[in-house]
């Protein structure tokens, strides 16, 4: 069954006006391993996740208009957290390519494609939804459902192995740059239903290897 997936960081001597730093330091590293360092969405959300954002900003990373320098993740990061509250959260979506299985031919062999999918970057304030930090990190990345990553639902090829092997590859990538070179304390990479991910990643990979 597909999960939510979540990598949370830890800070030591974490300050609030640190937060703009260690965002654009983490967005950084999103941009070594994915080859973009464009935000698409920037948003500030007061109090808690039920609350409306109160800076909204989507921006056209395409070829429907010309790119600026507004979306590139270090301006996001000053405009959205120019006013920084002790109960806000401030979120970053930013995309990358990972493979996934479309459906084939008439024999219902399987085709793998390079699909744009969402990662959401979030600083949380200290007073942000209860202080919900001390459980989800001073700042929490969301990579979506982990199905990219475990295949669950598909049986694999040796063309599909070698393609979840990649995004694997990918997100573990990510997670070790920022551990080296973004000053945390502690991480913690975990799903929703509570499900260690790690077991998961090495059963699935005995079950196509």
């Amino acid at each position: 069954m597909a999960d939510q997936l979540y990598l949370s960081l830890w800070f030591p001597n974490f300050r609030l006006d640190a937060l703009p730093e260690k965002l654009t330091a983490v967005l950084g590293q999103f941009a070594r391993v994915s080859g973009n360092n464009r935000v698409a969405v920037a948003s500030a959300i007061p109090l808690g996740w039920s609350e409306s954002p109160v800076f909204p900003r989507i921006f056209v990373n395409d070829d429907r208009s010309e790119q600026t320098d507004d979306s590139l993740a270090q301006n996001a990061v000053a405009e959205a957290t120019e006013q920084l509250h002790d109960d806000m959260a401030y979120e970053f979506e930013a995309k990358w390519q990972l493979w996934h299985p479309e459906a084939g031919n008439e024999d219902f062999d399987s085709t793998w494609k390079l699909t744009p999918a969402t990662v959401k970057v979030i600083g949380l304030g200290p007073e942000f939804d209860d202080a919900s930090y001390e459980q989800n990190g001073h700042m929490r990345i969301d990579f979506g459902l982990d199905t990219p990553f475990v295949q669950d639902e598909n049986d694999l090829d040796e063309d599909g192995t070698k393609r979840l092997q990649q995004n694997i590859e990918k997100l573990l990538a990510f997670v070790l740059s920022v551990e080296k070179h973004c000053g945390i304390s502690s991480r913690l990479l975990w799903t929703e239903s509570g499900e260690p991910l790690a077991e998961k990643l090495i059963a699935r990979l005995q079950r196509v290897n």
